[in-house]
C-alpha cells in the first residue's frame, strides 16, 4: 500500500490566490501549541507590492442568529493573529510537506506558519439540537489568507482564502496511572446505622468511544433497603462568555439486578457505560468536538489545563465529565449520590509513526471546503 500524504486546497474566486494546508488543526499540548502551517501560491504580478497576510478569528457564538433583533447580537469575534506571510525571505524552518510543495508549485510559493496565543480556547460546538439554525454555537476559528496593502485593511472576498480550523487537545501521551475512587454514606433520620457506596473507575481517562467500567460495592449497615441502582455519565460544560453552567447526561444506565439490598447486606457490582455522540443527536445543549453538522463529530474533550493552573480559568467552553452513581431507597429515604469526575479525550496522534518521514512523492491534494473529524496526515 502506498502512503500518501493528505494536503488541503482552496483557491481565492478571483483565482489569484491559492492556499494549500499540511494540517488543519493547532494542536495544544499544554505546555506549548502547535502551529498550522502550509503554502501559499500567488502570482508577483498580481502583487505589485502589497502583501499577503494571514489572519485568525474565533467567533463565540452564544445564542441562535435568528433571535438576532433590534441590533442585539449573540456573538463576538475576536481577531488573534495578523500576520504578513508573502513575501518572505525563506529563512524560516519548513516542515518536509512544505518543502515538498515548495518543490512542485515554484518560485510563487511561499511558506507560512500560522500560531495561536496560548490563551486561545479550544473549539466546541453546543448542539442546538435541531437543524434551523443557521451558526452552530460555541467556539469557532477560521484561517483566513487575503492580499492586501495593510493588514489592517477588511479583506476582499475577492482575493482572499478562507479555512475553517481548529484548536484541539489530545491526551498526555505518558497518561496517569491513579485509579479514581470515592466512597459516600448516608444516615437516615430516626435510624442507625449507615448506607455506605464505593465507586471506583479503572483510570481516570479514556478515550472517545471506549466503555467505561465502573465497580461498585454497597455496605447496607442502615436499616433502610436499596430498591435500585443508576449509573450516568455526566458532561458539565461551563460557558465562560455568559458565566453559565449547565450538565447534560450522555450515558445512563439503570439496574436491579443484586436488589434490594436488605438491612446488613452487600453487594458487588461492575458494567459498562459508554458515552457517544451518536446517542445523543438533536438534544439541546451537548458539547461537541468540531462542528455540529459534521457527522463524524465526537462528544467534546475535557478540557485539561498545565498543572498549577484552574481548569476554571480558562476560556471559552470548558468541559468536564463525571460518573454519578444514585442508589434509591424509595421515596421517603431518598437517595445516595456519589460522583466521581474523570477524563474523555482523543489518543494523541502524534505518537503514531509519521507519514512525513516515508520516502515517496505521493502526495494527495483535496479540495477543503469544510471541518471535519481526522488526521491532516491520511494513511490511503
Amino acid at each position: 500500500m502506498v502512503n500518501a500524504v493528505k494536503v488541503f486546497k482552496k483557491t481565492a474566486p478571483n483565482g489569484k490566490v491559492t492556499a494549500y494546508l499540511s494540517r488543519r488543526d493547532f494542536v495544544d499540548h499544554v505546555s506549548h501549541t502547535s502551529p498550522v502551517d502550509g503554502v501559499v501560491v500567488v502570482d508577483n504580478d498580481y502583487l505589485r507590492g502589497r502583501r499577503v497576510y494571514a489572519r485568525v478569528a474565533v467567533t463565540y457564538r452564544y445564542g441562535r442568529e435568528e433571535d438576532e433583533v433590534m441590533g442585539l447580537h449573540f456573538s463576538k469575534e475576536l481577531e488573534l493573529v495578523n500576520t504578513q506571510i508573502a513575501p518572505n525571505d525563506g529563512k524560516a524552518e519548513i516542515s518536509d510537506v512544505q518543502e515538498r510543495l515548495l518543490n512542485k508549485l515554484g518560485s510563487n510559493a511561499y511558506a507560512f506558519s500560522v500560531a495561536l496565543p496560548e490563551s486561545a480556547p479550544c473549539s466546541v460546538t453546543i448542539d442546538s439540537g435541531d437543524d434551523s439554525s443557521t451558526q452552530p454555537l460555541g467556539v469557532i476559528y477560521d484561517l483566513r489568507l487575503y492580499v492586501s496593502d495593510r493588514k489592517d485593511e477588511r479583506p476582499h472576498r475577492r482575493n482572499s482564502v478562507c479555512f475553517s480550523v481548529r484548536k484541539v487537545q489530545y491526551a498526555n501521551p505518558q497518561g496517569s496511572n491513579r485509579q479514581p475512587q470515592t466512597l459516600v454514606s448516608k444516615s437516615f433520620t430516626l435510624s442507625p446505622g449507615k448506607l455506605n457506596l464505593e465507586v471506583c473507575l479503572e483510570r481516570d481517562l479514556y478515550f472517545h468511544g471506549q466503555q467505561v467500567p465502573v465497580t461498585l460495592n454497597i455496605n447496607n449497615a442502615s436499616k433502610k433497603t436499596v430498591k435500585s441502582v443508576k449509573a450516568q455519565v455526566v458532561q458539565h460544560v461551563e460557558v465562560t462568555m455568559t458565566n453559565s453552567h449547565f450538565s447534560r447526561v450522555v450515558s445512563s444506565l439503570e439496574s436491579r439486578e443484586g436488589c434490594p439490598v436488605t438491612p446488613g447486606a452487600n453487594l458487588t457490582k461492575t458494567f459498562s457505560l459508554t458515552p457517544l455522540a451518536s446517542t445523543n443527536q438533536k438534544r439541546f445543549g451537548i458539547a461537541l468536538d468540531g462542528q455540529v453538522k459534521d457527522q463524524d463529530a465526537n462528544l467534546a474533550s475535557s478540557t485539561v489545563v498545565a498543572a498549577g493552573k484552574n481548569p476554571n480559568d480558562a476560556l471559552g467552553i470548558i468541559v468536564s465529565y463525571s460518573l454519578r452513581v444514585k442508589l434509591n431507597c424509595g421515596a421517603i429515604a431518598g437517595e445516595l449520590v456519589a460522583d466521581l469526575p474523570f477524563k474523555l479525550m482523543h489518543p494523541d496522534p502524534t505518537q503514531k509513526p509519521s507519514l512525513r518521514k516515508i520516502q515517496s512523492s505521493d502526495m494527495d491534494i483535496e479540495e477543503f471546503s469544510r471541518l471535519r473529524r481526522g488526521e491532516s496526515v491520511a494513511d490511503d
